[in-house]
């Protein structure tokens, strides 16, 4: 049968499209809007059930809970991203009022939230970070209003829409993190890896439990320092780099003594890449200005755009933090020698303990970039055992040949 759904918005008095079999005007409001009730058909096979309705009582309670978490972030964020943030809850109140209409009012029974949705709230709530924009991205891409009979194309729609949005604001957290946070999650991934193969393929030669912990804590002290170093000078190469590129002050000093219309600095700004036209007004601006100003102080250059550096990061930030967390996970496989133990028994718990963290750093990662958490963890989880593996194979040919 078809059905039909309400749904309100205003326009401009005496401006409708459509047929009136599903358009319906209101009465004109006192800032020459008229609220226009579209009447959108939606098929379905038969007259709504039980199960149905409890499962509109769910969207309804996501849409509720979505909103919420956008409010939560909102308050924790200011200017244009508050403003973003309030417009999705907002949004989300729309996709709410859709499921009252199809439900006649409230629920007799409102059922919890998802589990997903609870855990945004509660993420939001204490933390508003990255990690729930990153969660709220992927439950925007995952909206099940593209299978479901009674939602709205416009639903559907927006839903899209809201991906691109929370993917938006996620980016921009990505952008500030990328740096030292970046240089903190894969120094500790290598860590682990790196110090678990040392420490595997040392202690497959058979040799005594001390030489394997004194092997494990020289790799971390190795690793650690190699690690802040190599950062250290990429961060600060590409510093330099950048602030090769940035436009010099060189040419400031004989700006008032250019002839205003027979001069090259429209060139400069056309290097800079402006079109002809724009580069020749903004020289003929700035030769004026400088004309104009007073010779004693210096000329006030246009302020240069520093998105790039912030994404960089600071070289020592970045430095430090490489050798923090390389050294933070180089240790968790030699904790079982540190304790004090030794065969079979040490290996076992260095692998539960390194498996473990794996799967932890790679989940994280895979919520920065909007990818499944655990197909990255797991990921993780084999490349790390992988390395292992082929260390102790090694490890135990050399000490069979040793032997």
């Amino acid at each position: 049968m078809l059905r039909y759904i309400r749904e309100v918005s205003r326009a401009p008095a005496g401006v409708w499209f459509g047929t009136p079999k599903c358009w319906q005007s209101g009465p004109e409001a006192a800032d020459g809007t008229r609220a226009r009730i579209t009447w959108t058909p939606v098929t379905a096979t038969a007259e709504p059930t039980a199960r149905d309705r409890r499962r509109w009582a769910r969207y309804l309670a996501d849409e509720r809970a979505e909103a919420q978490v956008y409010r939560d972030l909102a308050r924790r964020r200011d200017g244009e991203e508050r403003e973003i943030l309030l417009a999705l809850a907002e949004a989300e109140g729309r996709h709410e009022a859709h499921w009252l209409e199809l439900l006649g009012g409230e629920p007799d029974r409102m059922p919890s939230p998802s589990a997903e949705s609870r855990m945004l709230g509660w993420m939001a709530r204490r933390f508003g970070s990255i990690f729930v924009l990153a969660l709220a991205q992927n439950a925007e891409a995952r909206s099940p209003y593209a299978d479901e009979p009674f939602a709205t194309p416009r639903m559907v729609a927006d839903e899209m829409v809201h991906h691109e949005v929370v993917r938006g604001l996620a980016a921009r957290g990505r952008r500030r993190l990328s740096g030292t946070f970046r240089a903190a999650v894969f120094g500790a991934n290598d860590g682990l890896v790196s110090n678990l193969a040392l420490v595997m393929g040392i202690g497959a030669t058979g040799v005594a439990p001390q030489f394997v912990l004194f092997s494990g804590i020289a790799g971390l002290l190795a690793g650690a320092l190699s690690m802040g170093a190599g950062e250290y000078v990429s961060v600060r190469s590409q510093r330099e780099l950048l602030d090769a590129t940035e436009p010099s002050n060189f040419a400031d000093a004989g700006l008032p003594d250019l002839d205003l219309d027979e001069n090259e600095l429209a060139l400069v700004y056309r290097t800079r890449g402006l079109d002809p036209e724009q580069a020749l007004a903004a020289a003929r601006r700035v030769v004026s200005e400088a004309q104009a100003s007073d010779r004693s102080r210096p000329y006030a250059r246009e302020p240069q755009n520093s998105a790039e550096h912030e994404t960089v990061g600071s070289a020592l930030g970045a430095a430090g933090s490489s050798f923090l967390f390389f050294a933070s996970g180089a240790i968790i496989p030699v904790i079982p020698w540190l304790f004090g133990l030794s065969g079979l028994a040490a290996v076992v718990l260095a692998l539960l303990l390194v498996g473990t963290a794996l799967v932890g750093t790679g989940a994280m990662v895979g919520l920065l970039s909007g990818a499944p958490p655990l197909r990255r963890g797991l990921r993780q989880l084999a490349i790390g055992f992988g390395a292992a593996a082929v260390t102790y194979v090694l490890g135990m040919l050399f000490g069979v040949s040793a032997g």
